[in-house]
């Protein structure tokens, strides 16, 4: 299988060195805001000290465009450098300049997910396309898991598109206290989401690097408090925060959510390759919208029998489960109602499904 171009453009630009400090500008965390699209566009930011001269800053924006173009299906590369406002770190008297430009050693992501030391475990719940009930179903895995008396956080990583208020059933802001993010506890979850900051109303046009600084925020500057586990509810498909949730180095592992037909497995495919390239483990595959059952109990399958469950066998991973099409679950996610939280059929669908991910985790 085939990697993911975004994976194999960051693979090229991770051989780009900086010269000042012979370290990948990959490693250094120097390159923001990567993405990839389907027609083979690249588009990322190299983000460099303010005091590094513009020769400087040219050449090696030089070298990690010619680095991307170079891989096999890249059609072009729009790329360009910042500068931020760091000051040059004092050189240790070793004999060499261990930091000359006061580089950061971690990604700004790494940075930020570094304090979410009371958090044991942080799971992504992704799909490759939208559309498939992904985050309703990481909503009431969330509700299941906390009903099972675990301490669970529910992180909304979609910055274009979030949808934890509309799930949880959250209208107001949150709160800011001595300086931290104050989320916002519902049906037992401790929730936060950018839609939770800004105005629902608000068009969230914004590049990589800022949906990055979002992520970063919403790690670093919310109080989390001490976490058995975290559900992160990502965007659709693998783009920008699902290769800055991986470089996090965070992630305990991936849960992905697809519907039967044979479109969204070829996403489904495509996703487990790029959490699997990027070891992160694959927890298991959930299989939503299975089946419409009539009140006669009888099943018809309107997108395509067990497609999934097939598609996880092929790829040797886990298969998790099949959740059927309850239009109740629409009804009640519109409403900010988890049914995970019920006593309607789902809410067993979806305690077997936590437990099997408890289990996974060994909580």
């Amino acid at each position: 299988m085939p990697e993911p171009l975004a994976i194999r453009v960051r693979n090229a630009l991770s051989l780009v060195e900086n010269p000042a400090t012979g370290r990948s500008i990959v490693s250094e965390g120097l390159i923001q805001g990567l993405t990839t699209d389907d027609d083979g566009q690249v588009r990322f930011t190299l983000e460099l000290p303010g005091f590094v001269s513009a020769a400087a800053a040219d050449a090696l924006l030089n070298a990690a465009k010619a680095a991307a173009g170079a891989v096999d299906g890249v059609s072009s590369v729009s790329a360009v450098a910042t500068a931020h406002s760091a000051k040059p770190s004092a050189p240790k008297q070793t004999g060499g300049h261990d930091n000359p430009f006061g580089i950061r050693k971690k990604p700004r992501i790494e940075e930020a997910a570094d304090t979410l030391q009371g958090v044991r475990n942080i799971i992504a719940v992704a799909s490759g396309k939208g559309g498939v009930g992904k985050s309703t179903v990481a909503a009431n895995l969330a509700v299941a898991l906390a009903a099972r008396g675990l301490k669970t956080g529910f992180l909304d990583a979609d910055i274009y598109g979030p949808s934890a208020p509309t799930l949880f059933g959250v209208a107001d802001k949150a709160a800011v206290k001595d300086g931290r993010i104050m989320p916002v506890n519902a049906h037992g979850v401790t929730v936060m989401s950018i839609g939770m900051i800004v105005d629902p109303d608000q068009a969230l046009a914004w590049r990589g690097p800022m949906v990055m600084g979002a992520l970063g925020q919403l790690m670093r500057d919310v109080e989390w408090g001490a976490l058995d586990v975290m559900i992160v509810d990502t965007p659709p498909g693998t783009g920008d925060a699902h290769l800055s949730l991986i470089q996090s180095k965070r992630l305990d592992g991936a849960v992905i959510v697809s519907t039967p037909q044979e479109m969204a497995l070829a996403d489904v495919r495509r996703g487990v390759a790029l959490f699997r390239k990027t070891d992160v483990p694959i927890i298991g595959v959930i299989e939503n919208m299975a089946w419409l059952e009539s009140d006669t109990g009888e099943r018809q399958y309107l997108f395509g029998e067990g497609g999934a469950r097939r598609a996880a066998e092929k790829l040797d991973a886990p298969f998790l489960g099949a959740i059927p099409l309850y239009p109740a679950l629409r009804a009640a996610s519109d409403e900010g109602r988890p049914l995970a939280a019920s006593n309607h059929p789902a809410a067993d669908v979806f305690k077997e499904l936590a437990e099997k991910l408890a289990g996974a985790l060994s909580l």
